[in-house]
């Protein structure tokens, strides 16, 4: 088949199609397809034809013109049917709802493993340092363990707050600029197949358990537990979620299986994405709490853990039961 008549042939449709495009690009939709003034249905068949026709071009070496043309209209009309349009308060609204915890269970076996890299060190190292308090020093200097003594203190006059740091606002950001720290580390390391996210992940279980061994041998276990025992529930939780979203991607990178590398690599950090975005909100509710809660030295304990109690079980639950529905 001659171009010219290629183009005889199939002129209807692409301009057909083409007026389709001008008309949702000059009215500047920015809804789903669905709710176009178009019809959806032949909008789609003019697509999937389109696609089909510029495969055929390019496999016949048909003129530069023909294939611009239908490059073209199959690049303008797969935007409009594949990218996500829906932005703002109900977009957060649908990651929160369903598709956060959606994906969280999705990725159950990389959680797992994730759990495991950051809470066995912990574990370990905790109650290594508990029985020789002298460990600590492997991890930590001097100066840092004189400085968590000082922060734990029970005469403190805000629990946890670092010498530079005069109000909770200033810890606040100080949190939240420490605790994204850790997830991103704890994610990136997965472009070293993996082995980054559970190095740091096994470097902060470290740094954590050798933290609650020595303060709980020297006796301020009641101070630092009921300062972590409330916002531990959404921080904690975030670094594991992060550090699973690394594990995604470095088996991605490892075992791409059919797909290209580079493929695999994509498409587990797309997957990544909506575990990155809740990660990110829990680490901001980890540190408002942490400063203007975990931190007031005048609650009593009994009221920290009773409300540390309600925020673990909101945690579990919302992972457990929250989207099912929706899934």
């Amino acid at each position: 088949m001659t171009p010219l008549r290629f183009e005889q042939l199939y002129q209807q449709e692409w301009v057909e199609l083409e007026s389709m495009l001008d008309h949702l690009a000059g009215r500047r939709i920015r809804r789903s397809l669905a709710e176009a003034e178009v019809p959806g249905a032949r909008f789609a068949v003019l697509y999937r034809r389109a696609c089909e026709q510029l495969a055929l071009a390019r496999a016949r070496c048909y003129p530069a013109y023909l294939t611009d043309r239908l490059e073209r209209m199959t690049a303008n009309a797969h935007q409009l049917i594949y990218q996500h349009r829906e932005t703002g308060l109900a977009r957060v609204r649908d990651i929160v709802s369903a598709e956060f915890p959606a994906t969280v269970r999705r990725h159950r076996v990389y959680i797992a493993v994730s759990s495991a890299a950051f809470l066995l060190p912990m574990a370990i190292v905790a109650l290594l340092v508990y029985r020789q308090p002298e460990y600590i020093l492997s991890v930590v200097s001097p100066d840092t363990v004189s400085t968590f003594e000082q922060m734990y203190s029970p005469t403190a006059e805000s629990i946890g707050r670092t010498r530079d740091a005069s109000t909770d606002w200033a810890m606040f950001g100080f949190y939240i600029r420490n605790n994204i720290g850790v997830a991103f580390q704890c994610f990136a390391g997965g472009l070293f197949v993996g082995l980054g996210s559970v190095l740091f992940l096994a470097l902060n279980g470290v740094f954590t358990g050798a933290l609650a061994g020595y303060l709980t041998q020297r006796g301020l276990s009641q101070t630092f537990f009921s300062f972590t025992a409330t916002h531990s529930a959404f921080e904690l939780t975030a670094v594991v979620l992060a550090g699973a979203a690394g594990l995604r991607v470095g088996h991605a990178l490892l075992a791409p299986g059919r797909l290209a590398r580079i493929h695999a690599l994509v498409q587990a950090t797309r997957d990544s994405v909506v575990l990155l975005y809740g990660v990110t909100g829990m680490l901001l509710i980890a540190a408002g709490i942490e400063a203007f809660w975990s931190s007031a030295s005048w609650l009593p304990p009994s009221a920290k853990y009773a409300v540390a109690a309600a925020c673990w079980t909101t945690v579990f639950a919302y992972f457990l039961v929250q989207g099912r529905r929706a899934g």
